[in-house]
C-alpha cells in the first residue's frame, strides 16, 4: 500500500476503528490503498461542521475568499506530480493525461477565485419616489455534493470551488474507487486557509451517505455527478425536501461527420479523443454519423488507429491508453458489443479483455450498428466507436438525436451555413464544431434530457451557488 486515504470532517481523521475497505490498482489488481467508511455519527458530525462553517465562510469578504482560492490553485500546481501519480494509481489512465488532469483542477479552481469576485447585485428602478429596490445574491448554504472516479480531481474541483468561490460550505462524498488524489487535493484547499468546517470529505457505502445527508435540513443544495439512474434517484430524494439540484449526467456523444473534410484527418483527431482516458468520459463522441462519400477513408482510418494503440499501464510513457476503472465495465462491455454483431453490426477490432491480468480492454470499432441495437441507446462508457453511414444532412440531425441524452454532440463540416445549423439542431446542452472545445474552466457544462440539468463551469457554475435576494426599502417618515 501506498497511501492511506482519510476522512476529512473538521480534521483529518484517522481509520480509528472504522471499517477499512480496499482499493485496487486497476492495471495489475492489487490493493493499493484501504479508505474509511464514514458512519452516521461521522455524517453527522459534517453536517454540524458544514453548518458552523457555513456561518464563518459565508462572513468572508470576497477577496479573501479569493485569495484563499488562488493559493489552493498555487498548492494544486506545486504538488501536481504526487496528485497525479495518484489518480494514474487508482484509475489507471496515462501519467500524461492524469498531469493534464491536475493541472485543469488548479486553472478551475483559479478562475472560481476570480468569478467569486463578481457576484454583482442590481438596483431596480421604483414605480414611487422614496423607495430602494435591490437585488443581491446570497450563498444558497450547506452543499452535498457527489463527485465520480472516472475524473476524481477535476470534477471534484468543479463542485468544491464553485460552492467555496459563492461562500457556501461543502460536504464532498468523494470516490471510493479513488480516493487517495481527491485526499490531497482537499489538503490543498485546507492548506490554503479554507476553514475547516466548510470543507468536509467522506467516504463510504453511497446509499447510506446520500440518504442520510439530503434529507437533512442543513443541506440546501446538492450536485451530483454519475449515472443516469442513481442521478435520478438523488434528484427525486431532493426534490422531496425541495432541495435545488445541479445533475450532470451520463452521454451517448453524437459525432457527424460531412463530406467536405478531409476524412482521415477527421479519424485521427476524433480517435485520439474518443479513446481518452479509454473512453471513460462522459461527453467522449461515440456514435459517429459519417457521410457517405467519405465514410470508407474515415472507417479506415479510426479501425487502423485503434489497433495500433499502445495499451498499458498508466506509469509506462508508452502507453496510449490505460485499463478500464473497475471490472464490471468489462462484462457489461462485451455483453453491449456481443449483442451488436447478434444484431447484424459488424467487428473491425477489439471487442474483449485483453490478457488475463487488470482491467484492459481492447480499443473497439463496430460498423453498420442498427439503431435498434443496446449499444447505440445505451451509454458504453468505454473504449468503442461506432461508425455508421448517412446520406443527407436531415437523416443526420434525426439520428444524432435519437436518444434520451443530450450531454455533448460533435460536427465537422467547412460549410459555415452548416456548421450554424449543427449549433441549432443538435439537441444537446453542449456542441462542438471542428474541434474539442469543451470542458474548460469558464465554459458552462451539462446536458438535457436525461443527461441532467443545471450547469458546471462557467458563470452559470457560480450561479448555481448563489441565490437572488429581493429587498424594498421605503424612508420612514
Amino acid at each position: 500500500m501506498t497511501y492511506q486515504p482519510k476522512l476529512h470532517i473538521g480534521e483529518w481523521l484517522d481509520a480509528g476503528g472504522r471499517e477499512l475497505l480496499p482499493v485496487e490498482n486497476p492495471a495489475t489488481g492489487v490493493t493499493v490503498a484501504q479508505f474509511p467508511v464514514a458512519t452516521i455519527a461521522d455524517l453527522d458530525h459534517a453536517l454540524e461542521c458544514s453548518a458552523r462553517g457555513f456561518s464563518v465562510w459565508r462572513t468572508k469578504p470576497a477577496l479573501q475568499r479569493s485569495a484563499i482560492l488562488r493559493r489552493a490553485a498555487e498548492l494544486m500546481r506545486e504538488r501536481k506530480e504526487l496528485i497525479a501519480g495518484l489518480i494514474t494509481l487508482e484509475q489507471g489512465k496515462p501519467l500524461r493525461e492524469a498531469l493534464l488532469e491536475a493541472a485543469n483542477g488548479a486553472d478551475i479552481t483559479e478562475w472560481f477565485a476570480e468569478e467569486g469576485r463578481r457576484a454583482y447585485g442590481r438596483v431596480i428602478p421604483a414605480r414611487q419616489p422614496g423607495i430602494m429596490q435591490i437585488a443581491t445574491v446570497e450563498p444558497i448554504g450547506p452543499v452535498a455534493a457527489f463527485s465520480p472516479w472516472n475524473f476524481p480531481v477535476s470534477q471534484a474541483v468543479r463542485k468544491i470551488a464553485g460552492s467555496l468561490a459563492a461562500g457556501c460550505s461543502i460536504i464532498l462524498k468523494g470516490p471510493e474507487d479513488t480516493p487517495s488524489s481527491v485526499c490531497e487535493t482537499i489538503r490543498c484547499y485546507i492548506d490554503a486557509g479554507v476553514d475547516a468546517d466548510a470543507l468536509s470529505l467522506v467516504f463510504g457505502r453511497p446509499p447510506e451517505i446520500s440518504s442520510h445527508l439530503i434529507p437533512s435540513p442543513v443541506i440546501r443544495k446538492v450536485s451530483f455527478t454519475g449515472s443516469v439512474p442513481v442521478g435520478k434517484h438523488l434528484a427525486m430524494m431532493a426534490a422531496e425536501h425541495m432541495k435545488p439540484c445541479t445533475m450532470e449526467l451520463g452521454g451517448h456523444g453524437p459525432a457527424v461527420v460531412f463530406d467536405d473534410v478531409d476524412p482521415a484527418k477527421a479519424a485521427a483527431e476524433f480517435a485520439a479523443f474518443k479513446f481518452r482516458n479509454a473512453g471513460q468520459v462522459c461527453i467522449s463522441p461515440t456514435r459517429f454519423f459519417v457521410q457517405d462519400a467519405v465514410h470508407d477513408t474515415f472507417l479506415e482510418e479510426f479501425v487502423s488507429i485503434a489497433t495500433k494503440l499502445k495499451v498499458g499501464v498508466g506509469q509506462d510513457e508508452a502507453s496510449q491508453m490505460g485499463p478500464l476503472a473497475n471490472k464490471r465495465r468489462i462484462d457489461a462491455l462485451e455483453e453491449l458489443v456481443t449483442n451488436a454483431v447478434a444484431v447484424g453490426a459488424t467487428l473491425h477490432c477489439g471487442g474483449e479483455r485483453i490478457g488475463n491480468q487488470g482491467n484492459f480492454f481492447a480499443p473497439t470499432v463496430l460498423s453498420d450498428i442498427p439503431d435498434d441495437a443496446r449499444i447505440m441507446q445505451e451509454e458504453p462508457f468505454g473504449p468503442v466507436a461506432l461508425i455508421n453511414r448517412f446520406t443527407d444532412e436531415d437523416e443526420a440531425w434525426q439520428r444524432a438525436n435519437a436518444t434520451a441524452y443530450g450531454l455533448a454532440s460533435y460536427a465537422y463540416t467547412r460549410d459555415g451555413d452548416r456548421a450554424q445549423r449543427a449549433g441549432e439542431k443538435l439537441d444537446s446542452g453542449m456542441v462542438s464544431i471542428n474541434h474539442f472545445g469543451l470542458a474548460t474552466a469558464e465554459t458552462p457544462f451539462g446536458g438535457v434530457k436525461e443527461s441532467g440539468y443545471g450547469r458546471e463551469g462557467g458563470i452559470e457554475g457560480l450561479d448555481a451557488y448563489l441565490i437572488t435576494k429581493f429587498t424594498t426599502r421605503r424612508h420612514y417618515q
